[in-house]
C-alpha cells in the first residue's frame, strides 16, 4: 500500500524522476517500521519541499531503558535498514531514526531524496564502460 500511494502521489505532483529511488526508500522504511512496531498500525508521511522528497514513518516500538537492550535493538534496526542507507548515499540524501516527536511515542524514521540529477537516475542503467 506504501509503494502504490506513493507511485500515484509522485506520479500525481510530476515527480516520476525520483520513482525509483522513492519506492525503494518507502518500501524498505514501511517494511522495518512493520517489523518493529508492536503494534497493528504504522504512521507513513511523504512531504516534497525545497527540491527534496522527505520519507518518514513512526512505529510503536520505544526505546529501550537497559542501554544494551537499547544498543542491540538500535543495531537490529540500522541492519534492517542497510539498503536504505545505500539508496540514500547514492542519491546524495540522508537518512535515520530516532525517537518519535509524538504524543504516543516510539520511533520515528526517515529519508530525505534529493531531486537531483543522481537521484533521477537511480535505478537505470549506466554507460558500459569499455574493457
Amino acid at each position: 500500500m506504501a509503494r502504490a500511494a506513493t507511485r500515484t502521489l509522485l506520479a500525481a505532483h510530476g515527480l516520476r524522476d525520483i520513482l525509483d529511488a522513492a519506492l525503494q526508500a518507502i518500501a524498505e522504511l514501511t517494511a522495518t517500521a512493520c517489523q518493529f512496531t508492536a503494534s497493528s498500525e504504522v504512521y507513513v508521511s511523504r512531504r516534497y519541499r525545497e527540491d527534496a522528497l522527505r520519507l518518514i514513518t513512526y512505529d510503536s516500538h520505544p526505546r529501550h531503558t537497559n542501554a544494551r537492550v537499547a544498543a542491540a535493538c538500535e543495531a537490529r534496526r540500522r541492519a534492517a535498514l542497510r539498503l536504505l542507507a545505500c539508496v540514500t548515499r547514492t542519491c546524495g540524501g540522508d537518512w535515520g531514526f530516532g525517537p518519535a516527536r509524538e504524543p504516543g511515542g516510539g520511533t520515528r524514521m526517515w529519508a530525505t531524496l534529493p531531486r537531483t540529477s543522481t537521484a533521477s537516475a537511480y535505478g537505470r542503467p549506466g554507460p558500459v564502460s569499455p574493457r
